[in-house]
């Protein structure tokens, strides 16, 4: 067993046993050092001795040396150097094992002396008559450019690799081509582009491959792009049989290239057929272990998105089983509600009814869902979903609130078709203490409020604590009370002028005091107005919304047995080429608004140190109002940082309380006649909201978003008047040393 810590005189002790004459002395002294290293103690004095001893026959005293080279040249480059000798040596011993391991060694270890004396070794053991040793040296090539590029393409590495494509071995093809993808991934123009002759070389060189190599080889054939369809199903009946391997990394590179070959036939039938063939084997990788299942159902998600019914004769493979964990059981779930259709939904149902007696919350959560998605989806069906919901509202659920919230997305896909169920939903009424479901309830009244009796009564329930609810909440209860005054305008009065009140007064939530505010001014304009504006007919929702854009699922379909596939987001989303696209835009940004920015860029030009990209924008009153909202969603949770009313406009809109709130009387006691009123109120009300951001030019912008909040990124900001047109100007600085 490997000693928990170094005994005193222990590395003294390691150095007589190196420096011993002996082999079997020096093999136990070499197993020690890397024994802990393997511990994590730092054994870097003993960097000299260690390295004497390469000069030895023993293959495996020089294998543990070259491991412990790799982890502690590089604290060490300056005695480094002093081994490229014995490194280069190796490199023409008659053992091919000990070629390849030298040069493998040297490859790795990440020191500029060593990259220098590298070039002339790696172009022998590119070409060495020993395979092994080829395979080994085309990797290395890949090591060597992601540590100099220049000098790879320089020494004419590259080209090499290419002509090893068509080696005559199928472990250096496969390491070949995989280092050339690589190297592909890192510039902008591939150095290497498959052609007919490649990809037939690739496909001889697949069957005799090593596992991990015919992966590499799957996944670089899905890069060529067929000439005609003859030759995309000529590709495609030798890539069958990899559909039935034991690895399921080459089941999956294969499912992939036979999905990107399928687009390039003609015939549909035949395209079809093809696509069919790789249900088998991912519905056999769903008996592996629970991380491999996973995977199998992520991409299985993608392609049922894509091709539907493929998979609607193995729909039982699908049921939850009880001892899945939690993350099998919500993929499941979302494959079922793909899945259903007008012949399997009593089955489904069933199953989903079934699942939502579960004590898992999440699962019970999830499947409720689901049955609210396959009401959404088939429209035949949607009475019987409806009728499985009331059941469980019925059989007194634990989870009740999330019947609610799934019955609100019903109503907005059939509205005015089940509001007989309004009534059982108001039961549960005083049960309801989660913020998205109350939200959900309170549309549901604001929305079928002429249907509903005593709607005033069940909205100024939620008003008498409006105070203390969440912001979704509040917001939903201004939005009903609104809907429910152009309805009720008799019954709803007080309750309207309550919650306005409330909402630009004692509320310092910006979203709510801006959405109150519109109001305010949608009302005081004009009733028929106001109804067309807020009670038009609201768009549906449909079961696309749960899908991916037909661009994104093309993207992610061939990205299939990658982490894009398992994230479910394109490789440009979460990889380091995003942010520099991202830094680029800016730039182009930046020089289109060059010659409005000149006098502020010569500035920062002057300040070497600290260079800051700095973009303003002005915008007309309409864009500085919702540029205005985006910065104050942003910085919901600092709203010392926020641009809000301050204590001035507090004061002067105390001032005219009494004459909004008489103005909105008016409105109420005369819903269509525009009166003289009105238009005093309409002024009144603009120079409050907007008496404060008249800021002068020399006054300082406000901080909006610091450094740390927006990683690296700061945002100052203020209000100014031009003209009668408000406009938001922002300063945006990089605090980072990167380009921005």
């Amino acid at each position: 067993m490997f000693s928990s810590s170094t005994q005193k005189g222990e590395l003294f002790e390691i150095q007589t046993k190196l420096q011993d004459p002996k082999t079997e002395k020096k093999k136990e002294g070499v197993k020690k050092v890397i024994e802990l290293m393997t511990l994590g103690k730092d054994v870097s004095a003993l960097f000299t001795d260690v390295m004497n001893c390469m000069h030895t026959t023993d293959i495996e005293i020089k294998k543990l040396v070259y491991i412990y080279l790799m982890k502690y040249a590089k604290y060490k480059p300056d005695l480094a150097i002093l081994v490229v000798n014995t490194f280069v040596q190796d490199t023409q011993d008659e053992n091919p094992l000990i070629r390849a391991l030298a040069i493998r060694t040297m490859g790795s270890i990440r020191v500029e002396n060593v990259i220098d004396h590298l070039c002339q070794p790696l172009g022998l053991c590119l070409k060495d008559h020993d395979p092994y040793v080829r395979k080994t040296a085309a990797l290395c090539v890949a090591k060597l450019y992601d540590t100099n590029p220049e000098l790879a393409e320089s020494r004419g590495f590259i080209q090499n690799l290419i002509d090893l494509v068509s080696d005559s071995n199928p472990m250096v093809v496969s390491n070949a081509i995989t280092a050339l993808m690589e190297i592909n991934q890192s510039k902008k123009e591939p150095v290497f582009q498959i052609d007919k002759k490649t990809a037939v070389n690739l496909l001889n060189a697949l069957r005799q491959a090593p596992e991990w190599g015919a992966a590499f080889i799957l996944d670089s054939l899905s890069k060529y792009v067929p000439k005609n369809s003859k030759q995309a199903t000529t590709i495609s009946e030798r890539i069958l049989p990899r559909l039935n391997h034991n690895n399921s990394a080459i089941v999956l590179s294969s499912v992939r290239l036979i999905l990107h070959l399928s687009g390039f036939i003609e015939n549909k039938a035949n395209a079809v057929n093809l696509i069919t063939k790789v249900v088998p084997p991912l519905v056999t990788l769903m008996g592996n272990k629970n991380e491999i299942r996973y995977l199998a159902l992520r991409n299985i998600n993608l392609i049922i998105q894509k091709w539907p019914s493929i998979f609607s004769h193995e729909i039982q493979i699908f049921f939850c089983r009880y001892n899945d964990p939690i993350y099998i059981k919500l993929e499941k779930l979302e494959i079922l509600v793909l899945l259903a259709s007008e012949k399997n939904i009593n089955q489904l149902l069933h199953e989903f009814q079934e699942y939502s007696m579960e004590v898992d919350e999440q699962f019970v959560r999830k499947s409720i869902r689901a049955i609210s998605r396959c009401a959404i989806k088939l429209e035949k069906s949607a009475e019987i979903c409806i009728n499985v919901l009331i059941d469980l509202v019925k059989k007194k659920i634990n989870f009740v609130q999330e019947v609610v919230v799934v019955i609100k997305d019903i109503f907005r896909k059939y509205p005015s078709r089940y509001e007989k169920i309004i009534g059982l939903l108001s039961q549960n009424l005083p049960t309801l203490d989660e913020p998205e479901a109350k939200a959900s309830m309170i549309w549901i009244i604001g929305e079928y409020s002429e249907q509903i009796d005593n709607a005033h009564e069940l909205l100024a329930s939620f008003l008498a604590s409006f105070k203390e609810e969440n912001t979704d909440v509040q917001l939903q209860i201004l939005s009903s009370l609104v809907k429910l005054f152009l309805r009720k305008p008799h019954e709803s009065e007080e309750l309207l002028q309550q919650v306005l009140k409330l909402s630009t007064e004692s509320e310092n939530n910006p979203d709510l005091r801006d959405r109150a505010f519109i109001y305010w001014r949608i009302l005081s304009s004009d009733a028929d107005l106001s109804s067309k504006i807020i009670l038009t007919e609201k768009p549906k929702i449909t079961e696309k919304s749960f899908h991916f854009e037909p661009s994104v699922l093309d993207e992610l379909l061939r990205n299939i047995s990658f982490l894009s596939s398992v994230y479910h987001k394109v490789p440009t989303s979460f990889l380091n080429s995003y942010q520099i696209t991202q830094n680029h835009e800016e730039d182009e940004f930046e020089d289109e608004n060059e010659d409005e920015n000149e006098d502020e860029n010569e500035k920062e030009e002057k300040n070497p140190k600290n260079k800051k990209n700095i973009i303003k924008s002005e915008n007309n009153q309409e864009k500085s109002n919702n540029n205005n909202n985006n910065n104050n969603n942003n910085s919901n949770n600092n709203n010392e940082d926020m641009i809000v009313l301050n204590e001035n406009e507090n004061e002067n809109q105390n001032e005219n309380d009494d004459m909004s709130l008489f103005s909105l009387n008016d409105i109420i006691s005369n819903t269509v006649k525009k009166t003289q009123t009105q238009n005093t109120f309409n002024s009144q009300l603009q120079d409050s909201i907007f008496e404060t951001p008249v800021i002068i030019n020399n006054e300082p912008r406000k901080l909006l978003l610091n450094s740390a909040q927006g990683k690296g990124m700061e945002i100052l900001g203020l209000f100014k008047r031009k003209n009668d047109d408000i406009i938001l100007d922002l300063e945006i600085k990089n605090q980072t040393n990167q380009k921005f």
